[in-house]
Parts: structure tokens; sequence; C-alpha cells
């Protein structure tokens, strides 16, 4: 424990387990700044963001500005005299004059190994780019979009077939390891920053619907980090007989012929060629129905060899 007056700054699940590591070191949270709620599920009911269910349920201030900039909130952080700012997955770019308010500075925690995956989504962009390996790192944030000094780094290596759900899951884990050494040897003083290479660095953009549409002229191993990286959001789909059918696990194969044609279609192996090799579909969900492992899918919706899937999604089946 830092014993530090600290503002945690989070938004969505992946921040929670960070938050739940403060609140179990029995550091002194001041408040918790997260985004307003937002429209949710078919009824558009506002629901709190995670981070604020967590704060709540331990009774931590917390407070949801629409923009941090806006300078009445800059001096209600101000007032709070903070000594650190802990961010991770906030959503909000931090201005000037807020990250000088704290004295430790504003720590970050970032999943990638910095500077490669600076930006929205890094990790459905490391797994969408056939990485072996990744981590998380802890940096001073700046103005600028995850540019800040290094303090610490950690690597773990990516199974070929890793999804983004469990990736999603151990980084979390990991971030909140890595923030509590960072604010340990911070507070001992044994830290030296590292500035970022930008030569090396690389932007992960935020997801669009449109990137889980499957290329079937694509080779199989690009096909296959497609569908694990979106596995959450958008998930990568394809057409059949005019349907949107979702692919939420697949394995590469070794099969051959015209991109986007059914090889096989029984005793459970749903397989598709792809521009160089094929991918066998494991998990899959067509439209309006529930989500299915392929042996169940077949036996609802038989196919046979030679069937043609396509990318012809509709303008309207991505609103």
């Amino acid at each position: 424990m830092t014993g530090w007056r600290t503002i945690f700054m989070g938004t969505p699940e992946f921040a929670c387990p960070t938050l739940q590591m403060l609140i179990e070191r029995g550091e002194q949270i001041v408040a918790v700044v997260t985004q307003p709620d937002r429209p949710k599920g078919r009824g558009q009911k506002l629901m709190p963001p995670p981070v604020k269910e967590l704060a709540e349920k331990n009774g931590i201030p917390v407070y949801q500005p629409l923009k941090v900039r806006n300078s009445e909130f800059v001096e209600v952080i101000r007032e709070l005299k903070p000594d650190v700012i802990v961010v991770v997955a906030f959503g909000q770019i931090l201005p000037k004059v807020l990250l000088e308010i704290p004295p430790y500075g504003c720590i970050n925690v970032h999943a990638s190994l910095l500077p490669r995956y600076r930006g929205a989504a890094p990790l459905n962009w490391c797994l969408m780019n056939g990485e072996t390996e990744t981590g998380v790192t802890t940096m001073l944030m700046d103005v600028g979009l995850d540019t800040g000094d290094m303090l610490l780094a950690r690597k773990t290596a990516l199974d070929e077939n890793e999804d983004i759900s469990s990736l999603h899951d151990r980084m979390a884990t990991m971030g909140a390891e890595l923030l509590a050494e960072t604010l340990d040897r911070r507070a001992a003083g044994d830290l030296v920053p590292q500035p970022q290479n930008d030569a090396d660095s690389c932007y992960a953009s935020m997801l669009k619907k449109e990137d889980g549409i499957i290329n079937w002229h694509a080779d199989a191993r690009s096909i296959h980090n497609q569908v694990r990286s979106l596995a959450v959001w958008p998930v990568a789909s394809t057409t059949i007989g005019g349907q949107v059918l979702k692919i939420y696990r697949t394995r590469i194969g070794s099969g051959s012929g015209e991109p986007g044609t059914v090889l096989q279609a029984a005793k459970g192996l749903l397989e598709v060629a792809c521009q160089s090799g094929s991918i066998f579909l494991q998990e899959v969900q067509l439209s309006g129905k529930k989500r299915l492992d392929c042996t169940s899918f077949l036996s609802g919706f038989p196919l046979s060899a030679g069937t043609l899937l396509g990318n012809d999604h509709t303008e309207d089946e991505h609103q």
C-alpha cells in the first residue's frame, strides 16, 4: 500500500481487476471517474459501466463527466488533491491541465507491449495480425495517444487458437498485477521512466462492424485470426443462402478448392476453402438463431459439399 490519495479512471470490465486490486490493497481511493451510463440492449435501458458498479459496491464516490476537459470538472479533480491518478481503458483523452495535477503522475495500464498497438483495440489487432506474444505496459501519460514514457512491461505468449475473450481476461488480471508492482516501485523511487521509440509504433484503430465480414479470398490463417480476434464484437461473419452466419470459433485445415466453397459438411465437420488452405467452422450462429457447435448446426441446417458461402451482407444487416 502506498498511502497515496488515488483517483481511478476506467470504464469497462477490463478495468475492474485493477480497481479491485487497489481496493484490496487498502489504497486511499478518493474517487472513481468513469463514462456516463449508456443505453444498451433491445430496450435501450440506461446501464452503468462495470467500473461504476464496482465502485458503488465499495462505497467509493463516482464521477461521470461527459467531457473530462471541462474546466469545472478539472477543478473538481484539483480539489480532491490526488497524489496519483490510475487510468485503465477510460475512454477519453486527458488534457494537459489534468495530467499535471497529481505529483506522481497519471499512470496508465495499456494492453500491449508499447510502442506497439497504441490506440483503442490493441488486443483485437494483435490477434488479427497473428502476433505470437503480447503483454501489458504501465506508462506515465502525456498529451499524446499512448505515447508517454514507459514504466514497466510484462510479456506473455499467445497460442494460435486463443480468442479475444480469454485474452481479455488474462490481460486484465496481468494489468492489475503489473500496476501493483508499478505503484510499489514508484513509491520506493526505483523506477526510471523510459521513452518510447516512435519508429516501432503501430496503431490499433477502433473496430468497425465491417471488420467482421469474411473475405474467403484471404488465406486460412488470416481468416482464422479474424474470427478469434472478433469473437466478442463485431463477430466474423459470412452469408449462406442469403442469411448472415456469424462464426465464433474455427481451426485451420489443409483442404483446397474455390474460396468460400464448402468442402465437407458431415459428421460434425464443416470445412470451407480459403484462397490457400481451409478452415473448419466449429461454433456458429445463423441470423435469428442460437449460437451452436458445428454438429448441432448441421443437424438443423444440413449442407452439402459444393455450397458457396459469400460476403453479400446488406447494409441493413450492419446498422
